[in-house]
């Protein structure tokens, strides 16, 4: 069987086509959406550019800013069957923490339902700003050990554990042992 790869592009190619596309639909300057995103609108332009190397931070408010789901940056065009290998995809680093994020599928337009893998390492604990009303967090821990969940009542979590959270609050995910990783699941409204 043949299998297609599951990004399209290097990823700078991919979130630059996507953040062209989005600003364009969204009807906003460059400097309007670096103003809201609170980014220098340099930054944004080597990123439209495909030259910027992101940050998890800066992908996340440049989607808030544009009102869209941070898994349209990196969702290309997908298969019917679709399989991602454990070391396929990929992550997007954060500038605060050894914590990546990998799209693994992104939702219907109807359901804004995207699902990630999460790879983090002990040593700095991933503080995440408020997304977007309405949104909601699910994870599960599949190997490692970890505190997660609303930055002011973390839950500490074991392989198979489960949380969900509001992720319009602000929220943490911090790898208590190497090897830590989870699935993530972003509902948004």
């Amino acid at each position: 069987m043949d299998r297609q790869d599951p990004v399209a592009g290097p990823p700078q190619a991919v979130i630059a086509a996507s953040l062209r596309r989005e600003r364009a639909r969204a009807g906003l300057s460059l400097t309007e959406v670096a103003s809201r995103a609170g980014v220098a609108k340099s930054t944004l332009s080597q990123l439209e550019s495909g030259t910027g190397n992101p940050s998890l931070e800066t992908l996340w408010a440049l989607c808030v800013a544009l009102e869209m789901p941070f898994s349209k940056l990196l969702d290309p065009p997908r298969a019917n069957v679709q399989v991602i290998r454990a070391d396929e995809g990929a992550p997007v680093p954060a500038a605060d923490a050894d914590y990546r994020v990998t799209l693994l599928a992104a939702g219907q337009s109807h359901t804004r339902c995207d699902v990630y893998r999460i790879a983090a390492e002990p040593g700095h604990t991933r503080r995440s700003d408020p997304h977007t009303p309405g949104v909601v967090e699910h994870v599960v821990l599949a190997a490692g050990h970890a505190m997660a969940g609303p930055a002011d009542e973390p839950v500490e979590m074991r392989p198979g554990d489960y949380i969900r959270y509001l992720g319009d609050l602000p929220h943490i995910f911090e790898a208590l042992e190497p090897g830590t990783w989870a699935t993530m699941v972003i509902e948004s409204a």
